[in-house]
């Protein structure tokens, strides 16, 4: 945050370098770390806690995120680095954390910590519509603002505030039931050109389409038609599964997978993803 904050206050200081933007395989430190896990990019390119909390310092636009962890124990990072800065922050009385994952599944009554990134004044926390943190005014040593309450089931958002306290961003949390289905959408471009790859983003859910962030839930692709499975890939560090096989496990209940196509103009491509007890999901393409 230091480092930061030079950058931002002192005029002939342009900019700062982060190592990493996104993770990636290799420099792992201990067992089961497979890559460099520091990033502000998951393996999957999905935004983690820390890229949103980097949005929250740079951006214009109000912005604000949610992140929870139990009291007992700081949010969890499996490689060395974020070990140490785990570490780092327990020496500082328990700094709150910007690896802080968007879950609001607990044990009722079981302590909480909610944090929040973001670039507004003041911030308050309302559950099911009900004040549960008093409005809080940003803190620019830490550049989070956090509450610790009790877990209760529901609607958990913050609001955010601007200097003269009126509304100008709120972002919310839901608890979820079990999984119930798998989502798929199409990310990039929706044409499909021959050897092109297409990238489908799946998202576990429960029955009223609310993300399951704990779901670790094992996908299986299959392909029908002119396209070759190139990888699945969920973000998760400690993941030692097959890369050359159509099985993955989800990770914060998300996945991305990536094909690619082989066929000639107007061939389909029938993509299914399966899962035992979860409805599946199917997508289908045409080559141009």
């Amino acid at each position: 945050m230091a480092a930061w904050q030079a950058v931002r206050d002192q005029e002939y200081i342009f900019g700062q370098f982060l190592w990493t933007g996104i993770d990636y395989l290799g420099e792992s430190g201990r067992w089961p770390s497979r890559g460099f896990y520091s990033g502000l990019l998951d393996f999957a390119g999905f935004i983690k806690p820390r890229g949103y909390f980097r949005k929250a310092l740079w951006s214009d636009t109000p912005t604000a995120y949610l992140g929870t962890y139990p009291l007992s124990g700081r949010a969890g990072a499996t490689d060395v680095w974020s070990a140490l800065e785990a570490e780092e922050g327990k020496r500082k009385n328990e700094a709150p954390s910007m690896d802080a994952w968007p879950i609001w599944n607990y044990q009722e009554g079981q302590q909480i910590r909610v944090v929040c990134y973001t670039n507004s004044a003041h911030a308050r926390l309302e559950l099911n519509g009900q004040l549960v943190g008093q409005e809080k005014t940003y803190d620019d040593r830490s550049g989070i603002i956090f509450w610790d309450i009790p877990y209760a089931a529901g609607r958990l958002e913050v609001v955010g505030l601007d200097q003269d306290h009126k509304e100008i961003v709120r972002h919310a949390i839901q608890s979820s039931q079990r999984p119930a289905a798998i989502q798929s959408t199409r990310v990039g471009d929706p044409k499909v050109h021959h050897d092109g790859v297409i990238q489908i983003a799946l998202q576990i859910v429960d029955e009223q389409g609310i993300p399951v962030v704990l779901s670790e839930d094992e996908i299986t692709c299959d392909i029908v038609g002119n396209g070759k499975l190139l990888g699945m890939e969920a973000g998760n560090n400690a993941d030692m599964g097959d890369y050359t096989d159509n099985k993955q496990r989800v990770y914060h209940g998300k996945m991305i997978v990536y094909i690619q196509a082989s066929g000639k103009s107007g061939d389909q491509i029938d993509v299914r993803f399966t899962a035992p007890w979860l409805k599946s999901a199917r997508v289908q393409y045409t080559i141009n």
